[in-house]
């Protein structure tokens, strides 16, 4: 629990994911055996939620009275806001997903060029990226089906899919009315120019869709049968079509170590601190929060704790990074999991995915999307 880890307060999930409308609610039988997941406030679990309830909202609503407590007080606060939206399963208010009807008809491939053009246009990136296209590897963890033709499937399908799709982006969108109460709450208190701001993702775009165990479909379709997606009775998933769209020019998604599943971006707010619109392309890791707070708040890092060592801090401050200058990066990074492996030094990164049998390298100063496996040519 946060509160056993230094934490002076605790509100929300002690898990991954829930039922937005009612996080207790179980888990469907067919996805997670019917597992409830544990809320709690502080050391007290909550079992009960009232009509109209929505984990977005009581998050950001938490937020905002904890800035209006602290922010009285002459010591430095941390809040960490730990949104569980747009994960699955996909639940939004209807008013939410009605500013989305209709935008994403033309499917998947037309979704991922037009992010592409428009991240061209903004300079998101040091160099403009080729747009990778869909694979599809066998045996990869959880997302053996391919990104299908969008033209090809049935219209009730694609319909499913909009829904899908509009459902996602009410889940963001409600995420961000969120931050913007936040925000405000944090220039009404008058604490905003001395307070720092980073926003980012957990990991890439998620392809998680039912069917990698038996009868896991099945169940998935009679779960969700005559139920609206977005509806806290059903338990929908992005899939596969979309998470590659969102994650555009990337390949692969959640899981794995290419930049589709690595890769997110970062919003800083600093008011004349941080330049607003500017845009850096240096590489940082989640290790350097910890440096980059403890600098912040003029603290020291400990040797010992309760008469023990503990081991050093990895990260290195990105301060030198807010404030526009060059910072020393660090020597190597790596990244495992599920047997997906990397490792980056400077522009240079090995990848070995799961159901590989060697090592791919890419040069990502040239070719950010990864398109181009040089490991033949620089052996």
């Amino acid at each position: 629990r946060p509160i056993d880890r230094g934490f002076g307060e605790f509100y929300g999930l002690l898990d991954g994911c829930c039922n937005f409308f009612n996080p207790a609610k179980p888990d469907p039988v067919f996805y997670n055996g019917g597992r409830n997941r544990p809320f709690a406030h502080n050391d007290r679990p909550i079992t009960k939620f009232p009509e109209g309830y929505y984990t977005t909202d009581a998050f950001s609503d938490h937020a905002v009275q904890t800035i209006n407590r602290f922010a009285k007080g002459d010591k430095p606060f941390f809040v960490h806001l730990c949104y569980t939206a747009p994960h699955f399963p996909l639940h939004a208010f209807e008013e939410d997903i009605k500013r989305y009807r209709g935008k994403y008809s033309k499917g998947y491939h037309a979704l991922r060029a037009r992010r592409h053009k428009r991240q061209s246009e903004l300079g998101l990136f040091a160099s403009n990226p080729k747009l990778s296209v869909a694979e599809n590897k066998k045996g990869d963890y959880r997302y053996d089906y391919d990104v299908p033709d969008w033209k090809t499937l049935p219209v009730m399908e694609r319909k499913r899919e909009e829904a899908r799709m509009e459902t996602y982006a009410a889940m963001v969108d409600r995420m961000d009315q969120g931050i913007g109460r936040v925000l405000q709450a944090l220039d009404k208190t008058g604490v905003a120019n001395n307070t720092v701001v980073m926003f980012l993702s957990d990991n890439g775009g998620c392809a998680t869709w039912p069917g990698r165990r038996k009868g896991q479909e099945e169940g998935f379709i009679k779960y969700n049968q005559g139920v609206r997606v977005g509806d806290g009775r059903g338990y929908e998933f992005v899939g596969k079509g979309w998470g590659w769209a969102q994650n555009a020019p990337f390949r692969q998604f959640k899981t794995w170590t290419y930049e589709g599943g690595i890769a997110t971006p970062m919003i800083v707010r600093w008011p004349g601190k941080v330049a607003a619109g500017s845009i850096t392309h240096q590489v940082g890791h989640i290790i350097d929060f910890m440096p980059t707070l403890l600098e912040l708040a003029a603290s020291e890092y400990p040797d010992s704790f309760d008469g023990k060592a503990i081991l050093p801090l990895e990260g290195r401050s990105l301060l030198p990074i807010f404030h526009g200058k060059k910072r020393d990066g660090h020597e190597s990074l790596s990244w495992e999991l599920y047997g997906n492996r990397a490792i980056r030094q400077g522009d240079w990164k090995l990848v070995w995915g799961a159901s590989e049998k060697t090592w791919e390298l890419y040069n990502l100063k040239s070719d950010r999307s990864e398109t181009q496996n040089l490991a033949a040519k620089y052996p």
